[in-house]
């Protein structure tokens, strides 16, 4: 069972899934650029939903989410705490893709109390030099280059391939679902203005970040997972490595012929690993929901 809910933070409108009915709570975070929580977490969504009780929030100006916000990883950590806030749980464990990752560690950095486990998953934020992502930069400055660029990009199966290859291990060979997801995501009207923004605020020309939170790493006390694609072609695998070196407590899991979008790339295995880093849901004592009294829910289907 599955459901969809909106809350409201401040002036945003924050759209989110949500599944399970019992279990503890998780909360996913999906990533900038062509995405959402769907695109990102679809598969991880239903792995998890028999044994936790999952929320996959989009951020304001993706998805359905709405909101007239600074786009920078400090705002999104403040998104995310006041989402939080609106559920019924003192804890809860946090998984972050790319930009999702650095912002559920910004979040973990400053309320370890309120965080259970930590997951990181080719995650920003572990270093300050992107170069690899400044040839998304630089389109984003030619007037119109964006938007006509994502409508050539969505003309057929094939130019989206062409555009992922980009960020995953071997475009051939992702499933076609997943090319459909972003495909959608590309013929959405807007759907990429919110990443333009963040990329404006959070690099650099030169490739620095604005987000990085390398001298912190030593004070995180939360259990982390550092997951990342071996041939992660956007965030190099170095930053987890030397983040699960400077994390008291950490795992690192390198997925081979994996790239940057890990969850969709390697579903299987990667939601084989986030499984078994939760909390165990035999040990964690949960109340019961039923359909319609799952907290959080405005809006439940059957899909």
């Amino acid at each position: 069972m599955s459901g969809t809910g909106v809350a409201t933070i401040g002036d945003c409108r924050i759209a989110y899934r949500r599944a399970g009915t019992s279990g503890p709570p998780v909360v996913l975070c999906h990533g900038a650029g062509i995405d959402d929580a769907t695109v990102s977490w679809r598969h991880a969504i239903d792995a998890l939903a028999d044994d936790y009780r999952v929320y996959a929030l989009d951020w304001p100006e993706y998805g359905n989410s709405s909101g007239d916000v600074e786009h920078t990883v400090e705002t999104y950590v403040d998104i995310l705490e006041g989402f939080l806030e609106t559920l019924p749980f003192e804890r809860v464990s946090l998984a972050g893709i790319s930009m999702g990752g650095g912002v559920a560690l910004g979040y973990a950095l400053d309320n370890p109390d309120r965080v259970e486990r930590l997951a990181l998953v080719d995650s920003y934020g572990l270093g300050g030099r992107l170069s690899s992502a400044l040839q998304w930069k630089f389109l984003s400055q030619i007037p119109g280059m964006t938007e006509f660029g994502k409508i050539a990009a969505s003309t057929s199966t094939r130019s989206v391939r062409r555009v992922l290859a980009s960020l995953v291990a071997d475009a051939d060979a992702l499933p076609e679902p997943f090319v459909d997801d972003v495909r959608q995501k590309l013929m959405e009207p807007g759907s990429i203005q919110a990443f333009t923004a963040f990329q404006n605020n959070e690099l650099s020309f030169s490739g620095r970040v604005a987000t990085n939170f390398v001298d912190d790493l030593e004070s995180l006390s939360v259990p982390t997972l550092l997951v990342h694609g071996e041939d992660d072609p956007l965030v190099p695998l170095e930053w987890s490595e030397r983040a699960a070196k400077l994390i008291p407590d950490a795992e690192l899991d390198v997925i081979e012929d994996c790239g940057h979008w890990t969850p969709r790339e390697r579903p299987d295995r990667f939601n084989e690993r986030l499984r078994d880093w939760l909390p165990d849901p035999q040990r964690v004592s949960t109340p019961q929901y039923t359909k319609a009294g799952m907290p959080g829910v405005t809006r439940v289907s059957s899909d």
